[in-house]
């Protein structure tokens, strides 16, 4: 008969080999499962950020995004949804819900410079980094409203350059040509509530030259609208602007081409004697006295020239081929 001792180490031996194998068993459906989870996880992270998470292919990148002042957040999130900002408003509001700024979202308009994923786009809301930087554009001298209208329509969004031209043109001459600097969302109201002031506080800088003068505010910067196209320094400035001055005081017409730039957009050298000869009351050549409006946005030093030209008893000049301006007496001259 075997022994106890026997018969226990042989069941110890068979339930070590059976815990063994048990564990091998174990490990093995561990690894299995490790591995799916892993691959559960891993699909739903590549689903939500590929459905939710990264920014649209459309996303508008370097156009202004607005977000409505007073509306709950959910309305906010379709907004945003329907503009390509992100791929789930739904995703958005859970997101700045759980952020607490659901009901602090800051309202107005957001730029981006570059393609947001959705948790940038939260943030950007929620503390109101709208991204706006100022925009340098640049007027030039003898602009007209109609150029003006272009230049900003072209670079700002939210300007109205139907509206613009509208209230502008009535004021032609009476912005002043610089370079400004405006946000991206500046509208044809800020564009022109800030060219007015700018043009008030040039003119208030020579008041005391324009109070001397014998002409009106309003002849003075037509006539410097005219010197402001037709001379290319200050010295040319003043001079031309006497003699155009000595042609008004002779009753003579005063014959400048630059009126025809305004009305027909043709120079010097591309008009006809149909143009010469045409009704139009900017037709300098038919019709004496100054045009009816200025004919574009003279600058500072074409105004001081109109308001004190240089005295000569000259009623002629003529710009040759170098843009060297000469003046004379009489027409032989």
């Amino acid at each position: 008969m075997e022994p106890l001792e026997q018969k226990l180490e042989r069941l110890f031996e068979k339930s070590h080999a059976l815990l063994d194998r048990f564990s091998q068993r174990w490990r093995a459906h561990t690894n299995r499962r490790t591995l799916l989870f892993a691959i559960v996880v891993g699909g739903v992270a590549i689903f939500a950020y590929l459905q939710l998470i990264r920014p649209p292919d459309a996303f508008p990148v370097n156009r202004l995004v607005g977000v409505p002042e007073g509306l709950p957040l959910s309305s906010i999130g379709i907004i945003l949804e329907e503009g390509n900002v992100v791929r789930s408003g739904t995703a958005l509001d859970l997101l700045v819900t759980a952020m607490g700024h659901e009901r602090d979202v800051h309202a107005g308009d957001y730029l981006f410079k570059e393609p947001q994923d959705i948790f940038r786009v939260a943030r950007a809301i929620s503390i109101g980094a709208y991204g706006l930087e100022p925009i340098r554009i640049r007027i030039p001298e003898g602009a007209m409203t109609k150029d003006i209208s272009l230049i900003f329509s072209s670079t700002l969004e939210r300007f109205d350059s139907v509206e613009f031209l509208a209230q502008a043109e009535p004021l032609e001459g009476y912005f002043f040509p610089d370079t400004y600097f405006f946000l991206p969302n500046a509208t044809e109201e800020t564009v022109m509530r800030a060219m007015r002031q700018n043009f008030e506080q040039h003119i208030a800088t020579i008041a005391p030259q324009i109070a001397s003068s014998t002409h009106s505010l309003s002849d003075i910067v037509t006539m410097a609208s005219i010197v402001e196209r037709e001379a290319r320094n200050a010295k040319d400035r003043r001079l031309i602007a006497g003699v155009l001055w000595n042609r008004l005081t002779r009753g003579m017409a005063l014959q400048v081409d630059v009126t025809f730039l305004y009305t027909i957009g043709k120079g010097t050298f591309d008009l006809t004697m149909k143009d010469l000869i045409s009704d139009s009351p900017y037709n300098t050549y038919k019709n004496k006295g100054l045009p009816p409006t200025p004919i574009g946005s003279p600058s500072l030093d074409s105004l001081l020239a109109a308001a004190v030209p240089t005295k000569s008893d000259y009623l002629y000049f003529l710009a040759d081929g170098n843009g060297v301006t000469h003046f004379c007496k009489t027409y032989a001259c």
